[in-house]
């Protein structure tokens, strides 16, 4: 009986391991720009790469974390269908929660984006759209991240998919969490839009 419990715990390990890699701060360091955690917003995600002036790097940053929720998806998904969702929640959780940086991570949109379209690519192309279409009217990535969250379980009741919408309503509310601080900068008229000085 134990045995069951094995492919599904390995499913969750390796899509947090994966998921852990903190890209944006590690090309930041690898390309002489110090430690991503003391500049900016001090988030490792792609939109504060980008205030560092690196625009390469924030793009690289952006698709590598959007890679690694993706890959994490579809590999377990080569080993057994039902191995997708657990590898998708342990890669979005290590982006969130890695251990190397004591559980401080990114906000976990863009990996979000992976693991959606990699389980359901309309998801994934509403989550896309969304988050686009936000951002270009607002210029507010906080913003347009939490708004493309949420858009993910919205579409799910919409079409009437109601066993996936429970866990999508829990990753919006963690990338709503994570985003607690832009929320308070937001409301204080504080936030800095993308492409600001």
């Amino acid at each position: 009986m134990q045995s069951i419990w094995i492919e599904p715990i390995l499913a969750v390990f390796f899509g947090y391991m994966l998921g852990s890699v903190p890209f944006g701060l590690l090309l930041t360091r690898i390309t002489g720009g110090g430690d991503l955690r003391k500049m900016g917003s001090g988030n490792i995600g792609a939109t504060n790469v980008l205030r560092t002036g690196n625009k390469a790097i924030a793009a690289l940053t952006l698709l590598l974390d959007v890679g690694k929720g993706a890959v994490a998806v579809l590999i377990a998904a080569k080993v057994d269908s039902g191995l997708a969702v657990l590898a998708g929640m342990g890669a979005f959780l290590g982006h969130l929660y890695p251990v190397w940086l004591r559980f401080a991570g990114g906000k976990g949109v863009a990996t979000l984006l992976g693991i959606v379209t990699a389980l359901a690519p309309v998801l994934g192309l509403v989550f896309a759209i969304t988050w686009l279409i936000v951002l270009a009217i607002f210029r507010f990535s906080s913003v347009a991240g939490m708004l493309a969250a949420v858009s993910v379980p919205l579409t799910t009741l919409i079409m009437g998919d109601y066993s996936s919408t429970p866990m999508f309503v829990g990753f919006a509310l963690l990338v709503i969490w994570k985003h607690r601080a832009n929320i308070e900068r937001l409301m204080a008229g504080e936030e800095p839009k993308v492409g600001a000085s």
